[in-house]
């Protein structure tokens, strides 16, 4: 069953910590929106990363934050335990964008993420 209406920003309050991780270049945020056991899956300039959250973590500290970064979160679905996110990203490490999709589950009273997938636009990839 469809959630209330509140729990739609509730959801998108916990989605910007995936957005403040990729701005400012630190997995901090990130590492309180995702679970442990959180899976990732998507080509990263067309190599297949899938597996631990942990490569999400790895990538973003790695490549520091940008200023020119854009995100955009739109909350696609909120039911009394599931939602799902899609976030669109411009300008990750000054040159990739990015459309996220975030599975989350409300766990303990609070909306954690457990599954990332993204697909890397096709004309920010370099081979």
């Amino acid at each position: 069953m469809r959630d209330k209406l509140a729990e739609y920003d509730a959801v998108a309050k916990a989605a910007e910590k995936f957005v403040k991780t990729v701005a400012e270049g630190t997995s901090k945020y990130a590492r309180e929106l995702f679970i442990d056991e959180a899976v990732l899956f998507g080509y990263l300039d067309g190599k297949l990363e899938h597996g631990s959250i942990e490569q999400f973590y790895k990538n973003v500290d790695t490549v520091g934050g940008d200023s020119n970064f854009r995100a955009r979160i739109d909350v696609i679905m909120v039911e009394e335990t599931l939602a799902v996110v899609r976030i669109l990203e411009e300008g990750w490490s000054g040159r990739i964008d990015f459309t996220d999709i975030l599975l989350m589950m409300k766990m303990d009273g609070e909306w954690k993420c457990v599954a990332k997938a993204y697909n890397q636009n096709s004309d920010t990839i370099r081979k």
